[in-house]
């Protein structure tokens, strides 16, 4: 685990400077960080958790609706698996709606976020450069939204390139129970007994049933915005998952801060539990 700031004390001394002095040296230190990571150090998987869209609209665009910071925040996640295809990065999760975000938000909040997330996963779609899956309950969701989300990722179920999970409607615990559900529905459509299941099952088994399955594991976990907590993210495959916490607001997350998270994954020495 690593906690991070939003940049070193030096960095924060460059708001003083001209803005194209202080472009030159951010494209430098940037650079620098991308020379020290080596493609056998990457992660395969690295999933994030992209928070502080909300507080970013309060403190920037203060009397505006939060649709502001939801389009901010979805305009960084784009930016965001750029960096990653760019980089070599495999399969990439973005959580962007929670199902305790479903509970808490009231409806005129919650249509202008989805209306952002709909038009995010059209967007990613349409490079024809990823294969964009939705993981989460979507049943959740008003039907409209459900289906549209449905019908893109259909589309891209095809392609190669890079895999982009948008969870959309998740929670760990709701994606542990589905995949319970799933699993004894196949059990009894075999004609499994309860019994002979509870003295067979394994963990596998579970795991094939997971809105992830046959994807590997987050080897690298990123939260912004200074929350040190998964909040439910990724509970299962999360197990020997590294975490990166930065202080940034998602929004003003930078490529350099991306390139500090792969460092330091780089810099450890996973031990998968044992």
């Amino acid at each position: 685990m690593a906690i991070a700031g939003s940049g070193a004390q030096w960095l924060k001394a460059l708001d003083l400077l001209p803005r194209g002095v202080k472009q030159l040296i951010y494209r430098a230190y940037e650079q620098r960080l991308r020379r020290q990571i080596t493609p056998d150090a990457l992660p395969q998987h690295v999933a994030v958790l992209a928070d502080g869209n909300r507080r970013w609209a309060r403190a920037n665009a203060p009397g505006m609706p939060l649709a502001v910071g939801y389009q901010a925040g979805a305009d960084k996640l784009k930016e965001f698996v750029v960096w990653c295809d760019e980089i070599g990065i495999d399969v990439v999760t973005l959580w962007v709606l929670s199902t305790d975000n479903l509970r808490r938000s009231r409806d005129d909040e919650l249509r202008p976020l989805l209306e952002v997330i709909v038009q995010l996963v059209a967007d990613l779609a349409a490079t024809g450069e990823y294969r964009v899956m939705t993981v989460g309950d979507l049943g959740l969701l008003p039907e409209d939204a459900a289906a549209r989300l449905r019908r893109t990722a259909d589309d891209t179920a095809g392609l190669g390139g890079m895999h982009v999970n948008v969870a959309v409607s998740y929670g760990g615990r709701h994606e542990l129970r589905d995949a319970v559900r799933s699993l004894l529905a196949e059990e009894a459509a075999r004609g499994s007994t309860l019994e002979s299941l509870a003295e067979t099952l394994e963990i596998d088994q579970i795991a094939e049933h997971l809105y992830t399955k046959g994807q590997p594991d987050p080897d690298l976990i990123i939260r912004t915005s200074g929350e040190q907590r998964l909040s439910g993210f990724l509970m299962w495959q999360s197990a020997h998952s590294e975490f990166y916490f930065c202080e940034a607001l998602w929004p003003d997350f930078r490529k350099l801060d991306f390139y500090r998270a792969l460092r330091s994954y780089a810099q450890r020495e996973r031990r998968y539990g044992r």
